[in-house]
């Protein structure tokens, strides 16, 4: 048994052609970048704006995005290379086998599980939040016990709009993908919409008093609220997972991939900055920092288009992220990693409409009856450790003279490649050692259940025992 077998790009080509298997290539560069603003433009922007800005970074929260923005567009290049080179599904689970071999690849694709499982858990609860406050506008309340996760002293069990919520999202991805993204790009419109309003009303509110002191924590403050507002850029990794299921993907991968975070690093800084003008910064730490700010300015008429625009939002994002964690299962169970049942396709809907309600069940688990309230940082240092997987093999690419190919190729290699495994290493470091050791026992169990069974079952292995046997 060798771990560190390698999948060709040529082998991993041909499997997407296997038509038993294969998904359907439905989507366009359009599509690509709605998907990716979907992802990205959620909690981040309507949530750890505010706490990052009073506990971190102040004023200078700009530059906390600005370089969490560097490491992310870094990190996108090198996504889009691969992505346009290896159209495959798994993102960089794929990637890794191709570069790294068979054992790295499964524990990168069991980080991404981590990544994407919990991100949708999480983000259906914070869902959950903005929904029950928008019945509550029209005095319509939950009985208590449905209304979050278990902890009998506040009184509740179960959160039952986090759950009817993720079951929604499945019954719509098991429905093609095209209409997955139709709905998606509609949503994104509207929180996009949402989002101009409050930079097109804030900022003739905006006091430039307010950002003196620019930096009171400090450089470390910057760093600390950049690690913190990571989380806001995660999902646009997932846009890759959707590479499979593309049309023309050399062309359209790097578009999606480079558009959407170009567009949501922009709006990122124009909305900490008028942000942090409006309101001082120690008034920040709530958690509706957008809508509070523009009650704070009296202009409450726009704060219920907020919330509006904050559940369109969090409905994109819990979208992608469940999007991309059945598409991982999927790629994974065709390698033989994990049981086949998650690699299986509807014949009619071309999606894996098996393992999409499997991973329904399980993110629904989570997010109605665990409390997931520090799990940002557990998010936040799986995807670094995939950005920087992801970096090192654009090195092995082009040694491995891949880079011949058609396709987007990373500008400046070595320099790119290696900025963004600096830049996501850094980030990593400003992560607490909780979070450190939480991250190493999730990979812990990801070795056992590899050489337990992922090992044993695997389609490589299973060539290498009959090319012994022939031979």
């Amino acid at each position: 048994m060798n771990p560190f077998r390698k999948k060709s790009i040529d082998v991993l080509l041909k499997e997407t052609d296997q038509k038993e298997v294969s998904l359907k290539k439905d989507l366009g560069a359009f599509d690509l970048t709605m998907l990716g603003v979907g992802a990205i433009i959620g909690t981040g922007i309507f949530v750890l704006t505010g706490v990052a800005a009073a506990e971190h970074a102040g004023p200078a929260l700009v530059l906390s995005f600005i370089l969490s923005g560097l490491a992310c567009v870094f990190a996108a290049l090198c996504y889009a290379e691969f992505a346009s080179t290896v159209p495959v599904s798994g993102s960089a689970y794929t990637y890794s086998y191709a570069t790294f071999g068979e054992l790295i690849a499964w524990v990168l694709g069991w980080d991404l599980i981590l990544e994407y499982g919990l991100a949708s858990s999480a983000v259906a609860s914070g869902w959950s939040g903005y929904f029950q406050g928008l019945l509550a506008g029209f005095g319509l309340e939950l009985p208590k016990a449905l209304t979050s996760a278990y902890d009998p002293a506040k009184g509740t069990f179960i959160d039952v709009p986090a759950i009817l919520i993720v079951f929604f999202i499945t019954f719509l991805l098991t429905q093609g993908v095209k209409k997955s993204a139709r709905f998606n790009a509609i949503m994104v419109i509207i929180k996009v919409a949402v989002v101009l309003l409050f930079i097109g009303v804030g900022v003739w509110y905006v006091k430039p008093e307010n950002w003196v002191p620019f930096m009171p924590f400090g450089f470390s403050g910057v760093t600390a609220g950049a690690a913190t507002v990571f989380f806001a850029y995660i999902g646009f990794d997932a846009v890759s997972t959707a590479a499979e299921e593309v049309r023309n993907p050399q062309r359209n991968m790097p578009i999606g991939i480079i558009a959407s975070l170009a567009i949501c690093t922009s709006l990122y800084i124009i909305v900490s900055l008028i942000l942090t003008g409006i309101v001082p910064y120690k008034q920040l730490a709530v958690k509706n920092p957008v809508a509070f700010a523009l009650n704070y300015i009296n202009q409450d008429w726009v704060a219920g288009f907020i919330s509006v625009g904050a559940i369109a939002g969090i409905t994109t994002v819990l979208l992608v992220m469940m999007y991309g964690q059945t598409r991982l299962f999927y790629a994974i169970s065709r390698d033989g990693l994990l049981p086949k049942v998650f690699s299986r396709i509807d014949k009619k809907k071309q999606t894996p409409v098996i393992n999409s309600w499997l991973t329904c069940l399980v993110v629904s688990f989570f997010a109605g009856v665990i409390p997931l309230s520090k799990l940002a940082e557990l998010t936040n240092i799986g995807t670094l450790f995939a950005f920087m997987t992801v970096s090192v093999g654009i090195l092995y690419l082009r040694k491995a003279n891949i880079s011949s190919r058609k396709g987007f190729k990373v500008p400046f290699v070595p320099w790119i490649p290696i900025l963004a495994f600096l830049f996501c290493g850094y980030l990593t470091l400003q992560l607490p050692s909780t979070t450190w050791i939480s991250f190493v026992s999730w990979l812990v169990i990801g070795l056992v259940i590899y050489f337990v069974y992922g090992s044993k079952h695997s389609t490589l292995n299973n060539i290498e025992i009959q090319e012994r046997k022939v031979s």
